[in-house]
This record gives C-alpha cells, structure tokens and sequence, in this order.
C-alpha cells in the first residue's frame, strides 16, 4: 500500500499573496513545511499539487531544488488536481495537507494516518473536531475514496476543497477523527493573513536555532511561557467553504 502525501500549493492565494513563498531567515515557508513532512515515518512519496499557471514557476523551482515531485493541474477545480496527482503517482492511501500549515508536526501527521491504517473509517482527520491548532490539519483516505469524489462531487466548494463530498456525507461515508487529549484549538499556525505570518515568524525565529525540527509541544510551551503571542492572530477568522 502506498502512502502519498499531497499538499495542495500556489501563488494566487487571495488573502496573502505569495504567501507559500515568503522568507523567515531567507527560507520559503513551504520549504519550512516540505522539511517538517520529509520527516513522517509512514508517507512513502510526498508530492505538491500546484496549478498550471506560469506564476507557479517559483514553486517549481523550489521542487527541483529540493528533490521533491509536483504535479501541475486546474486552478479552480482542485479536486481534479489533486485525483490527477494521485492517480500519476499511483497512490493507494491519500494523506491531505495544504500549504499554509509551514508548522506541521510530522508526529501529528503519522498519528491520523496510523489511526486510519488501525482502523476502518473511509476518511480520518483531525480537523472535523478542533482539538489540534488550525495548522496541523491532516486528513487521509483511499484512492478509491478520492475516485469516487472526483467522479461524483458537483458543488463549487466540493470542488475546490477537495474533501468536503466525504464528511458532507456521512451517512455514505464511515468518518473517523483523531482526538488530541486536551484541547488547543484556540491556537492559530496556519499562515493565511500577514497577522499570521508574524505570528509564524517569531516562532520560527525562536525555536528553529534549537531544534530544526521542533514538535507542537514545544510550541505550545512557547505560548505558555507568552501568552500575548497567540493574540497576534486570535482574531482572524478561518475562510467558510464557498468562500
């Protein structure tokens, strides 16, 4: 069974433009997330599914230069891009991550997908019940699940959202969700206004020089020892679907 990791990424994104690309110490915050997701244990092939627009050429590049594969599909119906990508890399399990989480715990990421490899739901995550911060989202499920999505999902925001024609269905689809043991979803690492690229930055700037790979744990701590940090971002509010 091979275990592909998509991360959805592109230029064009309406809040923060650019926003995959902008430098904390002269590093890309996607090279931040492609570092952290290189280091799951159970992800055989990790792959970036961008667009076929030439203002992706940079992420390309960053690609390259890192060794990592890319896909280049629809802007608009990212749902078939990501089924094209998975398809072209011949996936058996699909593990869904997108580009604004530069934060990601590889530790996080291995807990959904051993939790859907453990049990028998169609589709895991830990996004469905908040009790990870936004930025540590997570989702997995078959190819034979993200075929029967591409092939039947007719709504705009199915389409552009990837996953919704799974957890919008649950009385077709068996919906399982990792829980974390205490709830820490007041905490906002998702990179999507300039509010939270400052708060990314001092966190990167902090904890990077003492550990390259530091886990949500650590970060949480960093709140506690600053608990004006997390005000920085708190009160952004997350785009709705169809938005």
């Amino acid at each position: 069974m091979k275990i592909v990791g998509i991360v959805q990424a592109r230029m064009g994104s309406t809040r923060l433009h650019g926003k995959v690309l902008k430098k904390v110490n002269g590093i890309p915050l996607l090279q931040y997330q492609i570092q952290r997701m290189m280091k799951s244990k159970l992800i055989d092939e990790l792959i970036i599914a961008t667009t076929d627009k030439d203002i992706e050429e940079p992420i390309l590049k960053l690609c390259k230069d890192m060794g990592i594969l890319f896909y280049r599909g629809s802007e608009v119906d990212v749902l078939d891009r990501y089924y094209h990508a998975a398809k072209n890399y011949y996936a058996d399990i699909v593990v869904r991550m997108t580009s604004d989480c530069p934060l990601i715990d590889p530790n996080i990421i291995d807990q959904v997908i051993q939790y859907y490899l453990d049990n028998k739901y169609d589709y895991v995550s830990n996004t469905q019940v908040r009790t990870y911060p936004r930025g540590m989202d997570t989702e997995v499920f078959s190819m034979d699940l993200l075929r029967d999505a591409h092939l039947n999902a007719k709504l705009e925001y199915e389409r552009e959202h990837v996953t919704p024609y799974f957890y919008m269905n649950p009385d077709k689809y068996s919906i399982g969700q990792l829980v974390n043991r205490e709830d820490n979803s007041y905490y906002r690492l998702t990179v999507d206004t300039l509010e939270d690229f400052q708060l990314i930055s001092i966190i990167i700037n902090d904890l990077y020089s003492k550990d390259k790979f530091f886990d949500l744990p650590m970060i949480l701590e960093k709140f506690k020892n600053n608990p004006d940090l997390a005000e920085i971002n708190s009160h952004i509010e997350q785009k709705k679907l169809g938005e």
